[in-house]
């Protein structure tokens, strides 16, 4: 719904100033819940099965015809699906894996969880992906894959990605955490063949709250997923327990707690249906947000490649240089006015722990690190109305001009 307005007065020497707040805060990524989800939640909790049970497997299901892929398995979540690629794949100790600098930690985070080394890779200009003739150039006897973000939802060039896949005999994993939806030439993301896993979280383009999913083309990668996802057992709890009579399981190897409940997933099956009609209406939000914007002291993000879908997961701006205050100085101001805004990322060679650990600088990764200190993120969501878009547009110019 459209926030209520109120006007306030900020007095400075002589001069006053009018400038537009709202009643209500505008939460960034607030998610889109409608009565079908929750009345399926209702469901679960009523059945008495709300653990990992047959709307798991149908939301697996759904998600599989959705990509075009032939398999997957959710999971807890985005970075579950990253951790047991890499452990499915055998990357571990002495492996080197190529992960851009800017992206959420959870990317690199999950190969130091494996005992393999990230390889950070600058982005490209603009789009802020990971920047493959940089990443070629990074490979050693040591890189076993790499593992490329979709940034905002934007698909990376996957012809170029698989050329230097097969050029160099890597594997790929695809973080697709923004691009649930999004299509490089008429193939929607996760249909290339590589491990590519997905994110549910709570202000995503489809969630369930907390979540994720990983797919792949290969049953046996698959079936192994699914029992490390679960400590390793070789039954599930709904095998076990279900009307079918009790099974005894056994653990075939050490696995981990990353499986999704049937309550998480009541949420996606009624939420993917709706996908497409929610990336377009991100799509005419964002063409809004750049008729709007146009004349701000701020660059757009660049359009979508030809024969692409963007995922429009967010809109981010960036700040000109000579722009009359800082990123952080934006974002509180905008606060100040109760407009909800993003940072991603601040680039992982920024936090203490990579920057230490492996001796890095912000001068190694120059677009990266201005991505991290000029972008901020804007409302973006089916959630968002006109209204509310236009309370976002008035606070940016009150404040940038």
């Amino acid at each position: 719904m459209p926030g209520r307005r109120r006007w306030s007065v900020r007095r400075t020497g002589e001069s006053s100033k009018r400038e537009h707040v709202r009643d209500d805060f505008l939460v960034f990524g607030s998610p889109l819940i409608g009565e079908a989800e929750i009345a399926e939640v209702v469901d679960s909790l009523r059945s008495g099965w709300i653990g990992t049970g047959p709307k798991v497997q149908r939301f697996e299901e759904m998600l599989s015809e959705y990509v075009g892929a032939a398999h997957c398995r959710c999971v807890s979540s985005c970075t579950a699906a990253l951790i047991l690629s890499l452990r499915v794949l055998g990357i571990g100790p002495g492996d080197e894996v190529l992960v851009p600098a800017m992206t959420f930690v959870a990317s690199a985070n999950a190969v130091e969880h494996a005992g393999a080394t990230p390889v950070l890779v600058d982005s490209e200009p603009g789009t802020g992906l990971i920047d493959l003739e940089v990443a070629e150039a990074a490979i050693t006897p040591r890189t076993r894959a790499i593992m490329p973000v979709h940034l905002a939802g934007r698909p990376i060039d996957m012809d170029r990605l698989g050329a230097l896949r097969d050029r160099h005999d890597l594997l790929v994993i695809e973080d697709a955490a923004h691009a649930l939806g999004a299509e490089w030439h008429g193939r929607r993301i996760g249909a290339f063949g590589n491990l590519t896993a997905f994110s549910f979280y709570v202000t995503k383009n489809v969630t369930t709250i907390e979540g994720g999913a990983l797919l792949t083309e290969e049953e046996a990668l698959a079936k192994r997923v699914e029992r490390l996802a679960l400590h390793g057992l070789s039954l599930g709890a709904w095998q076990r327990f279900s009307d079918a009579g009790f099974r005894h399981y056994e653990v075939v190897e050490p696995g981990f707690k990353f499986n999704m409940t049937d309550v998480q997933a009541a949420l996606g099956l009624h939420q993917l249906p709706l996908l497409g009609q929610w990336i377009d209406r991100r799509a005419e939000l964002w063409a809004r947000y750049d008729g709007l914007l146009a004349h701000l002291p701020v660059q757009t993000p660049p359009p979508a490649e030809p024969d692409t879908r963007h995922a429009r997961h967010l809109y981010q701006l960036t700040l000109d240089p000579d722009a009359p205050l800082t990123r952080d100085e934006l974002l509180d101001r905008l606060t100040a006015r109760r407009i909800g805004t993003g940072v991603h990322y601040r680039g992982v060679h920024l936090h203490p722990f990579y920057r230490d650990r492996y001796g890095l600088t912000p001068e190694q990764f120059p677009v990266a690190t201005a991505i991290s200190e000029r972008t901020l993120s804007l409302p973006l969501s089916p959630k968002v109305s006109d209204a509310d878009q236009d309370d976002v547009v008035t606070a940016l110019v009150e404040v940038l001009r």
